[in-house]
């Protein structure tokens, strides 16, 4: 049975005693509703460290008042049952809350933050900024594992550890993909079954952008008939679609030097959907 741990006092001294012990820790930070993508980060954690904690917890900050907290799934029971399954992790922090009616703190990151999710979610990255370095606090792992999917979101936290000196490595792991290519994610359970025939060509667009670019197309032209064929495809807004310096996510310019991060965020419905490749997966499409 997996040791479910609420309070932050706890946590630590749980994390303590692996450490005295002579034990290296590992932390998968989730929001829960725990999918294969969740679950093959467990299983790259068990590979690099002794044990292994999943937080679970569905952090208000991160969320603006039109979006989707409230509804946002919370399945702790069957997401604690998965990673049983895993025989792989080995502590679950599913704090009640992060915060108390005190709090008045939080980190406000620039640099990799600014732009692509800033730009309709202005408050996303000082939500996920703050949770994470307080996961950090109630956690004091060696190691800490964030998916690529959320490329900005890594590009962050890596970002505030470097700049904070935090004594915490962190370690990005590729997107995991259904069979059509669609990116694994919490919110896809939200798409109908016509929707779900549709998501898939975001992937698709990505590669084929990857593609031109390599042969030297312009990338004006190219963001342009890709976000024409989107809307043709079916999906009802594209709210960036970018080719950026994989390492500042800065506009990547046409004289490139460096590695490439292709992002985008669409709408689905009332759905939104992110994705991102690097530029030298652009062999990846079938």
């Amino acid at each position: 049975m997996i040791n479910i741990i609420h309070t932050k006092s706890e946590m630590q001294a749980e994390v303590a005693r692996w450490r005295d012990a002579g034990l290296s820790v590992a932390l998968v930070p989730t929001m829960g509703s725990l999918h294969e993508g969740h679950l093959s980060l467990v299983q790259q954690a068990a590979l690099q460290a002794d044990r292994v904690v999943v937080s679970i917890y569905v952090n208000p900050s991160q969320f603006a008042e039109n979006e989707d907290f409230d509804k946002y799934p919370r399945t702790l029971d069957d997401d604690v049952k998965k990673l049983e399954k895993t025989g792989q992790c080995h502590a679950v922090y599913a704090p009640s809350s992060m915060y108390d009616d005190q709090h008045s703190t939080m980190v406000v990151p620039a640099g990799a933050a600014d732009g692509l999710e800033s730009l309709t979610r202005p408050h996303f990255f000082t939500g996920v900024a703050t949770i994470v370095l307080k996961l950090f606090q109630h956690v004091p792992a060696h190691i800490a594992l964030f998916g690529e999917k959320d490329f900005q979101q890594l590009s962050v936290v890596r970002q505030m550890t470097q700049n904070l000196d935090l004594q915490i490595e962190i370690i990005g792991a590729a997107t995991v993909r259904d069979t059509h290519g669609l990116a694994v994610s919490s919110r896809n359970h939200y798409l109908s079954a016509d929707q779900l025939s549709i998501a898939p060509q975001l992937y698709q667009q990505l590669c084929i952008i990857a593609q031109r670019i390599t042969q030297g197309d312009a990338q004006e032209r190219v963001i342009a008939d890709a976000q024409h064929a989107l809307l043709n495809a079916g999906f009802d807004e594209v709210d960036y679609l970018e080719i950026c310096d994989a390492v500042t996510l800065k506009p990547a310019q046409n004289n490139r030097q460096g590695p490439i991060r292709i992002l985008a965020a669409v709408r689905l419905g009332k759905t939104r959907l992110i994705d991102n490749i690097a530029l030298d997966q652009s062999d990846t499409l079938a």
